[in-house]
């Protein structure tokens, strides 16, 4: 800050001193004499340069101060933390609104990193579980190759690479999501056909009955359907799945091993695992966390009922706005 800015800054305040100064000059001259009032005029032209020259002194080395602690911080969003003391009401305010604007950057901040963290630790996780699968079909292939085997290693595979993409996705919904009109039963068909392979291997059945259109990401809701059935291929294997379509909602319903009751209310939490996946060991507890996450995006209500040693029951419930009845 330069003396004629700051000059500038304080146009407004010289321009009223100096009408003080003309206009008591003007009354000196009449009740006094010309002579006091040029003196007078002097000695508080004077006086005031002598305080602006001094505030603006002031000011800079204040200015100085906060430069060279803001040089110092390696995290610039942090000045306000180190802020000096406000004098006035206005810098005051000035204080308590940048003071508002550091707390939401740090918030951000954290966030952020939070992600990238949470991030970078489910790739982890998601490399580990991939290879077991690849390492599988290496293991298919040495031993001459069987057909139906790589088709399953390789489902597997192809299942958590999604599981990837609907993580990454989480992060920019804007961009993802695309809302048409679609049969949830045509959803659901897909994503029973798709996991065949998979669904063989593990001795599941599936039923699906109903049908109910909807306005909705049709994708989206395949990728549900399918990380609900390798679930159950991960963990109940010789099972019997029903995926009943009414008015407004999918029921998805198992008569495998079900969930402790006291882990329900944790099994959409990010790397929650249970109970059923400690016992496997290669459990990444992010399968359901992922659904929960496309569901909030979609608008759908989720709900998970069971009981442990008989089912596992999942609806997922569409807005009523969004739904049209089919009658066949």
């Amino acid at each position: 800050m330069t003396f004629i800015d700051f000059i500038k800054y304080k146009a407004v305040v010289l321009c009223f001193e100096c009408i003080g100064i003309v206009i008591l000059s003007a009354i000196f001259t009449i009740v006094l004499s010309i002579e006091f009032a040029v003196t007078s005029a002097i000695f508080l032209l004077l006086f005031f340069a002598i305080c602006l020259f001094a505030e603006f002194l002031r000011e800079k080395k204040r200015l100085r101060t906060l430069n060279n602690l803001i040089d110092v911080l390696p995290q610039k969003y942090l000045a306000a933390e180190i802020l000096p003391k406000p004098f006035g009401p206005v810098e005051f305010g000035y204080y308590q609104v940048i003071k508002e604007i550091s707390k939401s950057a740090i918030g951000t901040v954290e966030q952020a990193e939070r992600e990238k963290y949470e991030y970078q630790d489910y790739v982890e996780r998601w490399l580990h579980e991939l290879k077991t699968p690849l390492t599988a079909c290496e293991l298919i292939l040495d031993n001459g190759g069987d057909n139906r085997k790589l088709r399953e290693e390789l489902k597997r595979a192809e299942n958590l690479t999604e599981n990837i993409l609907y993580y990454a996705r989480l992060r920019s919904p804007e961009k993802d999501i695309k809302i048409s009109n679609f049969n949830i039963k045509d959803a659901a068909d897909k994503a029973v056909k798709s996991q065949t392979s998979l669904l063989i291997a593990a001795g599941i059945s599936v039923d699906v009955v109903g049908e109910c259109t909807v306005y909705s990401d049709s994708k989206a809701l395949e990728f549900i359907i399918r990380q609900l059935l390798t679930n159950c291929a991960k963990y109940c294997r010789g099972c019997h799945i029903d995926i009943t379509i009414k008015d407004h909602e999918i029921e998805f319903k198992d008569n495998g091993v079900g969930i402790p009751s006291h882990e329900i209310a944790r099994v959409t939490e990010r790397g929650f695992t249970g109970t059923n996946g400690r016992l496997r060991g290669d459990s990444t507890g992010m399968g359901l966390y992922i659904v929960s996450g496309l569901c909030m995006q979609l608008g759908i209500d989720m709900d998970i009922l069971s009981k442990q040693g008989e089912y596992t029951q999942v609806v997922l419930t569409f807005p009523y706005k969004n739904v049209r009845k089919n009658h066949n």
